[in-house]
């Protein structure tokens, strides 16, 4: 259990849909986005940060493509001072929660006051390759590119989809419960809009546009009101999964996520609030073909040494790498007793999660942590759990309180 590390800052930008509103945004410029105003809501400045941890999980999209330094790049596009250290972490989807986990060990060690948590990915600017000319002498004939977005997953395995799709199966998650899943997210996120529940976490971005006025982007493009249980119904299987579609899977999003956190002393010497305590972070992995299981596992290894059981957590957020994995971690919490799962499925998503929100992978989990912040903010108090899994079955998960 940590103690006394507190989050003073925490925002993210609108998450763009595949080729929308983001889709022209530098990758260091995107990131650079919530880099600043994550500062400039407490009005401090780069000097005040000690550390950058920044979750990059493709770096073919950026402009320098071999060793682009990523982290550094974009904080100094944000404005921080040039002798301010920086770590890029690649962990896929698990990334941005990672890099705050990194930041609250380099508190503990006593090396770091402050630190800046978080990611970007920009699907959109992902380019096509052609492997192997440098060597091959290539002197006509046609050029085979390759599209690193179809089939997604890593090459020596299986689609993290067709993996999710097999591992559901397993837990006897039907087609109909992941469909349904997926409504609920839009639905949750859509009654959460509404109230107003992202105005904290989410700046509204005013995007340039090449004729006429700019464009103002102040939701989440992926989320479709519009979604029904029967369009869902129709949609087929992808990479031959029966239970997994692109219904009831997360988008390729563009977006970037920050959280600002330190120890309490630092910040009441800053003279700043603080706006939630991480009591405590976990990092795992699991076989590679198991990876919905992965924040089950992740959620119940944070919470040991917290003296919190799941019955004390208010609010949970599992990310929706697929319908699966929320549906699978809850099961495996629950040690598939129907009921405990009712009764955590209630808590659980409550304002969408990445099948509405979207989900810039190396982004997502700072997003878990801020608006479960957020939510408990506007509650009053309590305790919240966030988990989400990543590439070839790792996962993070952490506890936090208001």
């Amino acid at each position: 259990m940590y103690k006394d590390i507190v989050i003073v800052s925490a925002v993210r930008t609108p998450f763009g849909r595949y080729c929308g509103a983001l889709r022209e945004y530098d990758y260091f410029d995107l990131g650079a986005l919530p880099m600043r105003e994550v500062l400039s809501r407490v009005n401090l400045s780069g000097e005040d940060v000690d550390e950058v941890f920044w979750g990059v999980g493709d770096t073919s999209v950026c402009k320098d493509v071999y060793t682009p330094v990523a982290a550094r790049q974009t904080l100094l596009k944000a404005g921080l001072p040039p002798e301010t250290p920086s770590v890029a972490i690649d962990k896929a989807c698990v990334s941005a929660m990672s890099a705050v986990h990194l930041g609250c060990r380099a508190m503990i060690a006593g090396e770091i006051q402050s630190a800046i948590g978080g990611g970007a990915t920009s699907f959109s600017q992902e380019p096509l390759i052609v492997r192997g000319l440098r060597y091959q002498g290539f002197r006509i004939g046609d050029v085979k590119m390759e599209d690193p977005l179809f089939a997604l997953g890593y090459k020596d395995f299986n689609p993290v989809s067709v993996d999710t799709d097999n591992v559901a199966a397993e837990y006897g998650i039907t087609r109909q419960e992941q469909d349904e899943w997926a409504l609920r997210s839009h639905q949750n996120y859509g009654r959460a809009w509404e109230e107003g529940k992202f105005k904290d976490e989410m700046m509204v971005l005013d995007i340039p546009q090449r004729k006429g006025d700019p464009v103002r982007l102040d939701i989440d493009e992926q989320y479709r009101p519009d979604t029904t249980l029967e369009k869902l119904g129709r949609l087929p299987g992808i990479y031959g999964c029966k239970g997994v579609t692109a219904g009831n899977a997360p988008g390729l999003n563009d977006g970037a996520t920050a959280i600002l956190f330190m120890p309490r002393s630092k910040a009441k010497a800053l003279g700043l609030e603080p706006l939630a305590e991480i009591l405590s972070m976990a990092s795992i992995a699991i076989k590679p073909d198991r990876m919905p299981e992965g924040p089950a596992f992740a959620a119940m290894k944070a919470l040991e040494g917290t003296g919190l059981s799941l019955d004390d957590i208010d609010v949970i957020e599992i990310n929706e790498a697929f319908a699966a994995v929320p549906l699978v971690s809850m099961a495996l919490m629950a040690d598939r007793d129907r009921g405990k799962v009712r009764a955590l499925r209630e808590k659980t998503n409550i304002n969408g999660s990445a099948i509405a929100i979207g989900h810039p992978n190396t982004a997502s989990g700072a997003r878990l942590i801020m608006n479960l912040m957020y939510e408990l903010r506007r509650r009053g108090g309590g305790h919240a759990l966030a988990a989400i899994c990543g590439g070839l079955a790792q996962a993070d998960a952490c506890v936090i309180r208001v």
